[in-house]
């Protein structure tokens, strides 16, 4: 008769190899980063396969194309921006967590949007339903702090998280050098104040002139 299952017996450990695996997998899309980030995502693959010291078979085990690879280095960049909502909404003021989140949002899109246009479309459409499923985390991380901010009166109460996000855009797709994105978000964190939102309109200004 085969041993009776005993659910009190210690359980045999995991397979080292998993740990391994995943160390490969993380340690490649962070190399993938830093290569893409320098040459840009045209790059040889082999060339980040023995910078991240694998081998050509491990990484192609892991990622059987490019697109594969790419992937997973912004996905692994929209994961970052979502943890960072999350740290801040849980320990900066709520003005102070917004703004912060939008500062890195911007950087975020001025720095990242070559390499989320350089995903291949494809006839099953799984591109559009990554970037929707990204579109929508980063959508409802913005909301949060959002509400958050208006709640505590540091934003107006009229304003959308589509406005707020289509000038997060704005900034990124235009700041300069000699404009920064800095100096531009702060100008629109003193626009969004909820105090500017709350005097009304100046005085004598609907008033008809003589």
């Amino acid at each position: 008769m085969p041993p009776r299952y005993d659910p009190a017996a210690p359980r045999p450990e995991p397979r080292r190899r998993r740990a391994d695996a995943q160390r490969n997998h993380d340690l490649l899309v962070a190399t993938a980063r830093d290569v893409f980030r320098d040459l840009g995502v045209d790059a040889p693959l082999d060339d980040i396969a023995r910078r991240a010291g694998v081998g050509n078979a491990t990484m192609y085990r892991h990622f059987p194309t490019r697109r594969d690879l790419i992937v997973a280095v912004y996905a692994g960049e929209v994961a970052g921006l979502l943890a960072s909502a999350e740290e801040l909404r849980a320990g900066a003021a709520p003005g102070d967590a917004l703004f912060g989140w939008l500062g890195e949002f911007i950087a975020h899109v001025a720095a990242k949007r070559e390499l989320a246009r350089s995903i291949p479309d494809d006839p099953a459409g799984q591109r559009s339903a990554l970037f929707d499923q990204w579109h929508r985390s980063m959508r409802a991380a913005a909301s949060a702090l959002l509400t958050r901010a208006q709640a505590a009166g540091a934003v107006r109460r009229d304003l959308d998280v589509a406005e707020l996000l289509a000038l997060a855009n704005g900034i990124a797709l235009t700041a300069t050098g000699t404009v920064p994105a800095e100096r531009l978000l702060l100008l629109v964190r003193q626009g969004l104040a909820a105090q500017a939102a709350d005097q009304g309109p100046s005085p004598g200004s609907g008033r008809r002139r003589p």
